[in-house]
């Protein structure tokens, strides 16, 4: 069985990008890479202000530097990530070593639990000096449906990055294959198998004596 663990039994197959695109696991990667532009880009164009007084720009979110930093490096970090993931599912199927696959699989779990937890904290974050900003701060509403935008975007890829392991989704070509074991039906409709009897057999007949 263990020839067949991480989809290595079906390893070596030619690359598909039409069935790889229409994978759930793919599609919430890309997803996950789009809402990480939106979130650092948020930040990046419109996440800080001018101040004509103080004549230098602070950050919207209760002009705590910080927190834009963290909105801009996680959604920067997380954007690299999902292209880095997303090659690695390109040749995952030419991998063949199970040791491999089985690396691969666990960093891919480990790192989408760990990016919910970062997204998780940025939302919080993010969310908390917003809401205790001073209007004194911004009264021209400047920047505010970006700084929004972030929060929500940060709130969404909490969920995005709860992937699905990719080897046991079965619709892929990489699938972990599972060998039938003995007395199963080979079709699987659930009935045991039974060698048929012969039909060269001979019946088992009686010694029959017979009268001369």
């Amino acid at each position: 069985m263990e020839g067949g663990a991480y989809g290595a039994g079906k390893a070596g197959g030619a690359f598909d990008p039409h069935t790889l695109l229409r994978q759930p696991h793919t599609i919430l990667r890309v997803v996950s890479w789009l809402f990480s532009i939106v979130v650092f880009g948020s930040i990046v164009n419109e996440g800080y202000l001018n101040s004509p007084s103080e004549g230098k720009e602070f950050c919207i979110y209760n002009r705590n530097p910080n927190a834009c930093s963290y909105g801009v490096a996680v959604g920067v970090l997380a954007f690299l990530t999902c292209l880095l993931y997303l090659a690695l599912d390109v040749y995952f199927p030419q991998i063949s070593s199970v040791k491999d696959r089985k690396k691969a699989v666990l960093s891919d779990i480990g790192v989408s639990a760990f990016w919910a937890f970062l997204w998780f904290v940025g939302f919080c974050y993010l969310a908390n000096q917003w809401q205790v900003s001073k209007p004194r701060d911004n009264p021209l509403n400047e920047g505010t449906d970006a700084a929004r935008a972030a929060i929500a975007f940060s709130f969404f890829s909490i969920f995005t990055w709860d992937y699905t392991d990719p080897s046991q989704d079965s619709s892929m070509p990489y699938a972990p294959y599972a060998e039938p074991s003995a007395g199963q039906d080979p079709a699987g409709v659930g009935g045991t198998y039974q060698q048929p009897a012969s039909a060269f057999d001979p019946e088992p007949q009686g010694y029959q004596s017979q009268g001369y």
